[in-house]
């Protein structure tokens, strides 16, 4: 067994991808280095510097076997953090390799292949609940600030919506649980990576003075508008989970 570690990047994955092919591994497994634990004493530990030719190479045949789009599914599949992602995304360009004429991403016969939809239907689930369920405060510095907790690294696929909706106001949203965000300032909209976690013991401190009136009539307006008689929890539940009301002003 051999075990290529990377440095948890994109391009440092599809780096050793290439050098499973370059140097002709065969039991090879792929792992970022803050994951690894070393349970094999017997495993080959190859070192993986992330070079973008390299990764670009991979990218681009990859491209010309299944598209743009199933590049955009194993990038879900990277971004899922599921504990198989490498393993599963080396099987993926394994088959494009082998058979460049097919669409293999729908080849459900295929157990990777199949748990690679699974993961992507997942996470494409988690996306657009994190587009519906995101809310701002306005801050005192006149930005308004979101924070999220997704089960998946969304934040990447969720960039492109938030730009296009909100592109005349500053905003951030700040992942709590991966400790980075995104922040728009009517120019640009790029990620940010604080040197701290941001301490939300003292959030509410930094609120703007018309935020809490905001929260309040808007929790106001969810209750007069609420029908008792017509209470549906369970199906209200199916469209939104109960772990995702701690986003909701109207459920505190």
């Amino acid at each position: 067994m051999t075990t290529l570690l990377y440095d948890g990047s994109f391009d440092g994955l599809f780096t050793a991808v290439f050098e499973v092919f370059e140097y002709r591994y065969k039991d090879v497994e792929i792992i970022s280095r803050e994951r690894f634990h070393q349970e094999n004493i017997f495993a080959e530990i190859h070192e993986v510097i992330t070079q973008n030719d390299k990764s670009e190479r991979v990218l681009n045949k990859l491209e010309k076997n299944i598209g743009k789009q199933g590049i955009h599914e194993l990038l879900k599949v990277y971004l899922s953090e599921d504990p198989e992602a490498e393993q599963l995304i080396l099987s993926a360009v394994k088959q494009s390799i082998k058979h460049p004429d097919e669409n293999i991403l729908q080849n459900y016969a295929d157990e990777a292949i199949l748990k690679i939809s699974k993961i992507c239907k997942s996470v494409s689930r988690e996306r657009h609940r994190m587009t519906a369920f995101v809310r701002f405060e306005k801050m005192q510095d006149e930005v308004f600030f979101a924070k999220i907790d997704p089960d998946s690294n969304v934040l990447p696929l969720i960039r492109k919506h938030f730009k296009d909706r909100y592109q005349d106001q500053k905003w951030m949203i700040y992942d709590l649980r991966r400790n980075y965000g995104l922040f728009y300032d009517l120019e640009t909209c790029d990620f940010f990576y604080p040197d701290e976690r941001i301490d939300l013991n003292k959030y509410e401190q930094k609120f703007h003075d018309q935020e809490k009136n905001y929260q309040t009539l808007w929790q106001r307006y969810f209750t007069k508008t609420n029908i008792v008689e017509r209470k549906n929890l369970k199906l209200h539940l199916q469209h939104v989970p109960k772990r995702y009301w701690k986003y909701l002003t109207e459920k505190w």
